[in-house]
């Protein structure tokens, strides 16, 4: 379902298994990608309940994407928001898009934890210093735990 483009879209080589995904896509089927986030950086840990739902097709804004796959992404970003919380124990789960970085719809789902301070509320969530963190073994479990509890939602 990728359609071409310019340039090698990093979402795009993501969902085609060129770039690294620590636990591997919480879920996906012939429309949408979901994974956990690992963002750039020199960050050795990331903040543990940061999902990205993309679309497999390589769609560069929310006005672009079929009504299919707005379905999908609206219905399986209420599940893995739902898993968020049952898992990570969220008290409020953010959803947003911004798009200015890469150009492939992408939506952002992040859970902030219980006791977070109001000052780290919205978008400074994952930058307080008491949130869960994690390298690659504990986003691969977290991953496995969301998986399991967005499938036994969706039923």
């Amino acid at each position: 379902m990728q359609s071409d483009f310019p340039f090698e879209c990093f979402v795009c080589r993501k969902h085609r298994g060129l770039e690294r995904v620590p636990g591997g896509p919480i879920f996906e089927n012939e429309l949408i990608y979901i994974s956990h986030a690992q963002l750039w950086g020199n960050e050795s840990t990331h903040y543990l309940g940061h999902l990205f739902v993309e679309p497999k097709r390589h769609v560069p804004e929310l006005a672009q994407l079929s009504m299919e796959e707005a379905r999908e992404i609206g219905a399986y970003s209420t599940l893995a928001a739902k898993a968020i919380q049952d898992i990570c124990r969220a008290e409020h789960v953010y959803s947003f898009v911004i798009g200015d970085h890469v150009p492939h719809v992408h939506v952002h789902l992040i859970g902030r934890y219980p006791g977070a301070p109001r000052e780290y509320w919205g978008p400074k969530v994952d930058e307080w210093p008491e949130a869960p963190r994690g390298a690659d073994l504990e986003i691969a479990e977290l991953a496995r735990e969301l998986r399991l509890c967005l499938l036994s939602n969706r039923e």
